[in-house]
């Protein structure tokens, strides 16, 4: 079965300062695979890489018979501008869009469909709510919804769980598990390890290079972590190490 992502000794970065060096291996079609590392390790620089917001400055990311319609990409929160004046609905809507065309204007099903969206991630009720008065948890759960919509082969989630609480979290956790079951390719960049042995059978735990890339429980070894601890502080005295333990929810 050939890769659905390929890294051909990838480096990325930004003003020709690399983040990312020399990145190498595939990603099978099908397959849910954690990004992990310290902070400063390059996951999101990765991601963005995969999903063509940032051009490699060496090496190639090869997207096989993908093209830009067929990865969905959910960034951090933090990169959502809260105070843009769009509901709830609106905002899941914008799924479309890759499909449809900015213009292309919702009928009933694409309306019907946006439903169904709010209703997997438990949003129902919230379609009229400006996105800037929902809580960390309902962000994610709406811009899960809009992954949903996008019906796409291979899903991009930069930080899903991140500062949710349990209950987000676990429901989350099952949609991931429900692409995975219909055979799409799944990476999420993830802190929390035990998180990771759980849910997630395949790892790459990054520190601007490749640390370790394989089985899970291969990967997450005392030593790889603290190797990629290691790595990122020549980097970056201040970067924060891997948690070998579950992270508190907020």
């Amino acid at each position: 079965m050939s890769a659905q992502l390929t890294f051909r000794d990838v480096t990325l970065g930004y003003d020709r300062h690399p983040a990312v060096h020399h990145l190498s291996g595939e990603v099978a079609p099908g397959a849910l695979v954690a990004v992990v590392g310290p902070n400063g390790a390059g996951k999101s620089t990765l991601f963005r890489g995969i999903v063509g917001i940032l051009k490699p400055l060496a090496g190639v990311i090869g997207l096989g018979d993908l093209n830009t319609r067929d990865i969905a990409y959910l960034p951090q929160t933090a990169d959502i501008d809260r105070s843009f004046p769009i509901s709830v609905y609106d905002f899941v809507g914008t799924g479309l869009w890759r499909r449809r065309g900015i213009f292309g204007g919702l009928g009933k099903a694409e309306q019907a469909r946006i439903t169904e969206a709010l209703a997997a991630v438990g949003l129902s009720g919230f379609e009229n709510r400006p996105i800037g008065t929902l809580s960390g948890g309902q962000m994610q759960r709406m811009l899960f919804a809009r992954v949903l919509l996008q019906d796409a082969r291979v899903i991009v989630l930069d930080e899903p769980f991140n500062a949710i609480d349990a209950k987000t979290t676990a429901d989350l956790i099952a949609l991931v598990r429900r692409w995975h079951d219909e055979k799409r390719t799944v990476l999420a960049a993830l802190h929390d390890m035990e998180l990771v042995r759980v849910n997630f059978p395949e790892t790459l735990l990054l520190a601007r290079s490749k640390v370790a890339w394989g089985k899970t429980a291969d990967v997450l070894t005392q030593d790889n972590l603290l190797a990629a601890r290691h790595m990122c502080e020549a980097f970056d005295d201040s970067a924060a190490p891997c948690a070998d333990t579950p992270s508190q929810a907020a």
